[in-house]
C-alpha cells in the first residue's frame, strides 16, 4: 500500500461535509444506477461494462476531474472497498498525495449467507445515498 491509508466511512462523510475532501466513486455506471450512489462528489469508473474491464484512462480522468490538483484529499468509494484501494494505489502512483480508500465500500462485506448491506459499508451507516 503505498496511497494515504484507508478511512472508515463516517470519517470520508465528515471531511467530505467539512469540504475537506472529494468523494471519488470508482464504481461502474451500472453499479452506481441499479444499486445507488452519494448524492455529491465525482465519477471517475475503476473499471466498466457488466464485466468490469479495468478503465486504462482511470488516472487521466481522474486528473481531469480534479483539475489537476494532486494534493487535494480524495476519498475513494467502491462496493466493498476493493477496488477502490486499487484506484487510491494507482492515484499515489500518478502523484495525489492525499488519496484514501474509503473502507467497507459502498454496499460492505459479504455475511455469512453471501449478502451485501448486512453488517458494514457506506449504507449500513445510514450515509446519504441516493438511487435512480
Amino acid at each position: 500500500m503505498n496511497y494515504a491509508g484507508g478511512i472508515p466511512p463516517q470519517d470520508a462523510w465528515a471531511l467530505v461535509q467539512a469540504g475537506v475532501a472529494v468523494l471519488v466513486d470508482v464504481r461502474s455506471n451500472e453499479e452506481r444506477h441499479f444499486v445507488g450512489r452519494v448524492p455529491v462528489g465525482e465519477h471517475v469508473a475503476w473499471a466498466t461494462g457488466t464485466s468490469l474491464n479495468r478503465n486504462p484512462r482511470f488516472v487521466k480522468e481522474l486528473e481531469v476531474k480534479l483539475k489537476g490538483n494532486k494534493e487535494q484529499v480524495i476519498v475513494l468509494l467502491c462496493r466493498s472497498g476493493k477496488r477502490s484501494a486499487l484506484a487510491a494505489e494507482a492515484a499515489a502512483n500518478a502523484g495525489f498525495t492525499q488519496a484514501y480508500n474509503i473502507l467497507e465500500g459502498f454496499e460492505g462485506e459479504l455475511n455469512d449467507h453471501q449478502q451485501r448491506g448486512t453488517a458494514d459499508g457506506w449504507r449500513f451507516a445510514n450515509l446519504p445515498w441516493v438511487q435512480d
